[in-house]
């Protein structure tokens, strides 16, 4: 029954925040790599359009070349035409392209921290309400006093991690931008879960998200170099610094595989974790002149991964 709530095995919902949260570290190395290449490019939109157009490059390739793929193109077609799939659905991509674009503008300035803070804030609410709405696969999940506690441990310990980087009010107003991505993200998910089932295959999912994310910055590019110019940075030498969109490639197809069994809220939360320790761990590791590691960015991080333990109970 549509919108009905679904219990899936806990076996799948234990691997689906293990991958979740794996995806969460890949997400902060995502963010500096597309901070830093926002960075040298002197463009943050420009430095979205080069990481979608990478991952896009890489699904055009690899979908239409594999048996899995091309099924799920044709089911995709079909579920379309039938209408039990809706176009709207299929353009998670956009929330995906205006949190790439926000990497690429914000990063630079705010870190790797703050930039995740902002991020946590918004998708933790965000997440809620589209699980409480039945828009993912999981269909409706009951905003319950435990999953409610887990998503404001989330935040509190998030803050908690960065609060060396929150006494900058520059920081916090352009922190609004990755704050409105957050809260785009969590039906992202949720609505890229939905092509995937109705595709059979993740990876179709992600070609979707990534061909409409591609669009719609190209678009935005074009304005952008219309009113200021082309970007007064030049292209990278650094291999590195063109990751950041098979990294994305990897991490829409493992939330599109796993949201049915998750949730969209356990699933953030669950990659929140993953971001918070991984920007911990790039901080401690890779230091950047932004960067503040300490006692309590440690223990605001063992607190986002207790948040995920108390929300996934059921």
């Amino acid at each position: 029954m549509p919108g009905a709530l679904v219990r899936p095995p806990p076996a799948r919902r234990l691997v689906g925040v293990v991958l979740a949260t794996t995806g969460g570290v890949a997400v902060a190395a995502q963010s500096r790599i597309n901070g830093e290449l926002g960075v040298r490019l002197a463009d943050g939109v420009a430095a979205a359009v080069v990481s979608f157009s990478l991952g896009l490059l890489v699904l055009l390739v690899l979908v239409p070349s594999t048996p899995g793929g091309r099924r799920g193109l044709a089911a995709l077609r079909a579920a379309l035409t039938a209408g039990t799939l809706r176009p709207w659905q299929c353009l998670g991509g956009l929330c995906g392209a205006f949190l790439v674009a926000t990497q690429g503008l914000t990063v630079g300035v705010l870190g790797v921290a703050v930039f995740t803070v902002a991020v946590v804030a918004g998708q933790s609410a965000s997440s809620l309400l589209v699980d409480r709405a039945g828009i993912g696969p999981s269909g409706r999940q009951p905003v319950t006093v435990r999953r409610l506690f887990g998503a404001m441990l989330t935040v509190l310990a998030v803050g908690l991690a960065v609060r060396g980087r929150l006494d900058d009010p520059a920081a916090l107003t352009l922190a609004v931008l990755p704050l409105l991505a957050g809260f785009a993200v969590a039906w992202q998910q949720a609505v890229n879960g939905l092509v995937g089932r109705a595709a059979g295959s993740p990876l179709t999912a992600t070609l979707v998200n990534f061909t409409v994310g591609t669009l719609a910055l190209l678009a935005v590019f074009a304005v952008d170099i219309a009113v200021r110019g082309p970007p007064a940075g030049s292209p990278p030498a650094e291999p590195w610094l063109y990751l950041g969109g098979p990294i994305g490639v990897a991490f829409i197809a493992v939330a599109a595989a796993v949201v049915e069994f998750t949730g969209v809220l356990l699933l953030g939360l669950a990659t929140i974790a993953g971001q918070v320790v991984g920007a911990v761990l790039l901080d401690v590791v890779l230091p950047t002149a932004a960067s503040r590691p300490d006692a309590t960015a440690l223990l605001g991080a063992a607190l986002t991964l207790l948040a995920v333990l108390i929300a996934a109970r059921r």
